[in-house]
Parts: C-alpha cells; structure tokens; sequence
C-alpha cells in the first residue's frame, strides 16, 4: 500500500527515445540510472530538446559514461554554454556498475540508452544491455507485428 503511493507521486516527463534501438537490438536487461548535467544542459533538456540516436554508453575505469547524446546549447546561453556531444557521467551504485560491465564485457553486447526522462525533478536514462539483431530477426519481429495488428484488426471488426 505505500509502495502505491510512493508510485503515485513520481511524475515521468519523457524528453527523449531511442526508437532505432528497439529495432536494431535485442533488449536483455534494463536499468534506470541518474545523469550528471551542467545547468545549460538541464535548461535544454527542459525545453525538450536532445538526441539519443548514436549514443551508448561505455564502462572505463569504474565509472560509466554516455557517449554521443546530443544536447544542443541552451539558446539563452552565454559563452559558459556547454559542447552538446560531450561525453556525460552516469550516476549508478557500484554494484550495479559490476552486474552491468559484466553482462556488457561479453561478445556482441553492448550498453545502448533507450530513453530520457525527467522523474521527480531529476534527469535519468534508462540503459539497457543489447545484443545486435541480425536481419532475419528483423525479418521475423515485423512478421510478428504485422499478425498482431491484424487479429487487432479482426478482434475491432468482430465487435462491431
């Protein structure tokens, strides 16, 4: 019952997703991690602006790290404005940071953010371990979407 209400008061505003990584990879596990921002960055991503498409994330020297998300300047900025490409820390516990280096150190897995998110009041990404689909997997899950929109289509027709 207090866990109803806790999830009652946490407010998720999306600003961003990786629709291309949900095509282009297998998700095997997930993960919500923190984001550490410099002021212009927040304003932006408050604006709602930013870019996960090329991004992953890496794991060097005990600190995991997102690179290649693109937060464009902050158009009210000054010449204290920040770089949009640069790489940003992500904040996780240590054993997390191990369960996650573990699983990604492994051949053909890798660290991919599938979307961002203000909750609370605090940017966060949720980072997702993937492996690389391959084409004929492709090939399978849009067979599998396109007979799930049509028993969709013939469960409407029926009701009708």
């Amino acid at each position: 019952m207090a866990n109803n209400k806790q999830n009652a008061g946490e407010e998720v505003q999306v600003i961003c997703r990786n629709r291309r990584a949900l095509h282009e990879y297998e998700i095997i596990d997930q993960l919500e991690c923190g984001l550490v921002l410099t002021g212009t960055e927040v304003k932006s991503l408050r604006a709602g602006i930013a870019n996960l498409e090329d991004s992953y994330a890496k794991v060097d020297s005990g600190e995991v790290w997102l690179i290649g998300s693109d937060i464009p300047e902050y158009a009210m900025g000054n010449k204290m404005n920040h770089k949009p490409k640069r790489s940003r820390k992500l904040l996780l516990h240590r054993r997390e940071i191990n369960k996650f280096a573990g699983k990604a150190s492994q051949r053909g897995y890798t660290l991919i953010p599938l979307r961002m998110y203000f909750k609370n009041g605090r940017a966060k990404v949720e980072l997702a371990v993937c492996r690389g689909k391959q084409e004929f997997d492709k090939r399978q899950d849009k067979r599998k979407a396109e007979a799930q929109r049509e028993i969709q289509r013939v469960m409407r027709n029926r009701r009708q």
